[in-house]
């Protein structure tokens, strides 16, 4: 990290008051707790401890846990990890859902000094034993309800939720240890088996807080509703936040929509993190239960979404819905975070996933590697230094003159700001034009009667590919294949019309809510 980087860093965390200015007392404390535990996380959370002790640090379905009590129950499953020979080297899964046991789970590996490899919780048994196999797994940490999918995994110890209930409540503690093992996030897989992308637990890590703090206005103390996974990078790096600035962070084990917009006002919540299609589902809900929902949403001043495409059509809604309160942000677990859109960017530029974040360096390049000009577009590289230490398998993303590709393409424009055009895997060459379905999804979803559409490339023989609109109408509305059609006829150029129209029930997706469009045809 450059001095100029430090001082940009250190310039964000005192203009966001984070946690720099503390009673004497409670700083004094904060420091001798977390000094023991050099930079790691669990030091982070004893910092908290001590400045906070009986403030809740998570609220999930079974009531809240406090900062103070969360300390003592990672203490007591450390203890039993490492009574089973789990330490340095060790790779540990933790399959569980968003509650209190993803949590615990999470810091009592921290200390012992383990790798963590975060699990989806889509996985069925098959994909789940590839994973343990690939990541070479040797324990797993997992919910009750997992146990006959972690029971399809030869070779592989477990501790379930029962067991690790009882470790937590008795009473153990653990020496400090001053290092931790890797943070390992799989990739979505939505083009094949998802890969590990791990992350030393220092790396560039006041850098990727300032990149988001530059332009989303955290702070100490928020209630944070945590409605995105907390085994993808989004979710995670929001439940790691609100840690570091003594925060409660609300989670539910499954998304539902109306639950999610009662416990924004049961909570008070300020801060919603969530992905695309959870926003797009509780805008959903009907206009009378979201009405009285906002009623009780006086504190919410913040919508953080990232984890696929927002979209323009969205972003408006939202801020129709809950006022100028939405962040976008565009990164990935790899590259990190790269742009953030503010209200005041949306705004402006509904499409938009913003400018660089404080401390990021953002580029677009042709396939030789050369900057291409202003609004052209291109492939997207990312610099800074909180990106990934690479794929467990050995591969790592392109890398060109220190920056890391993104794998989308997109365009900058004249006033500086990013736009996405699609996945750089996602052109479709079609008649010798080269298309993204993004634009033709985002104009279909702008249509009143459809709800969702996916649109991708098929074989045709006469142009190469064709396109291929897939689309879930919404409920009581009515919509023909040829109007649809007709739609992007008046709105685009006319080799940008879909040659076939599928109406679904449902898109199909993965637990983060990105579509798999492989699966589409």
């Amino acid at each position: 990290m450059s001095v100029t980087s430090k001082l940009a860093s250190a310039a964000v965390l005192a203009r966001t008051n984070f946690n720099l200015f503390e009673r004497p007392d409670r700083l004094a404390r904060a420091l001798l707790s977390s000094v023991p535990w050099g930079l790691t996380t669990s030091a982070a959370l004893a910092s908290s401890v001590a400045r906070t002790p009986d403030r809740a640090a998570i609220i999930d379905d079974d009531g809240p846990v406090s900062y103070r009590t969360l300390w003592q129950h990672t203490d007591g499953l450390a203890a039993q990890l490492l009574d089973n020979g789990v330490g340095d080297g060790t790779n540990v899964g933790v399959l569980c859902r968003n509650h209190r046991r993803f949590v615990e789970a999470l810091f009592a590996v921290a200390k012992t000094g383990a790798n963590v490899v975060l699990m989806n919780t889509g996985f069925a048994g098959p994909q789940l034993h590839d994973v343990c196999a690939a990541e070479n797994i040797t324990m797993l940490l997992h919910d009750d309800d997992f146990g006959d999918v972690v029971a399809s995994v030869p070779g592989c110890r477990s501790i379930d939720g029962t067991t690790a209930t009882g470790a937590t409540t008795s009473g153990r503690t653990v020496p400090p240890k001053r290092h931790q093992g890797r943070t390992v996030i799989l990739t979505s897989g939505t083009t094949g088996r998802p890969k590990g992308a791990a992350r030393a637990p220092d790396a560039g890590a006041i850098e990727g807080v300032t990149a988001l703090l530059s332009r989303v206005p955290l702070r100490p103390g928020d209630v944070q509703l945590i409605a995105a996974p907390l085994f993808h990078a989004w979710g995670l790096s929001h439940l790691m936040l609100g840690v570091t600035r003594c925060a409660t962070s609300v989670v539910s084990r499954r998304f539902d929509p109306s639950k999610t917009l009662e416990d924004l006002g049961r909570h008070r919540a300020r801060v919603l993190v969530a992905v695309p299609v959870m926003l797009q589902r509780m805008v959903a809900v009907g206009d009378d239960e979201l009405a009285a929902a906002r009623l009780k949403m006086s504190e919410l001043e913040v919508i953080a979404v990232s984890g696929s495409a927002l979209g323009g059509h969205l972003a408006t809604t939202l801020a129709g819905q809950f006022g100028p309160v939405v962040y976008n942000t565009y990164g990935s677990t790899e590259v990190s975070i790269a742009a953030v859109a503010t209200p005041a960017d949306l705004r402006l530029h509904p499409t938009t996933v913003g400018k660089p974040a404080t401390g990021v360096r953002v580029e677009i390049l042709d396939e030789l590697g050369n900057a291409v000009p202003t609004g052209v577009s291109g492939r997207i590289f990312v610099g800074n230094s909180s990106r990934f230490d690479g794929y467990t398998n050995g591969e790592t993303k392109e890398s060109i003159h220190g920056l890391l590709s993104s794998g989308d393409v997109g365009h900058i424009d004249n006033d500086g700001y990013l736009f996405v055009d699609g996945r750089d895997d996602d052109m479709i060459i079609s008649g010798g034009e080269n298309l993204f379905p993004g634009e033709i999804e985002e104009l279909l979803a702008s249509h009143p009667a459809i709800a969702e559409v996916a649109v991708i490339g098929v074989p045709d023989p006469q142009f190469g590919q064709a396109l291929a609109a897939f689309i879930v109408r919404r409920p009581g509305k009515r919509l023909t294949a040829a109007a649809a059609k007709q739609y992007v006829r008046a709105n685009l150029a006319t080799f940008k019309v879909p040659k076939t129209v599928t109406f679904v029930d449902e898109l199909p997706r993965n637990q983060t809510g990105k579509i798999l469009k492989r699966t589409l045809s």
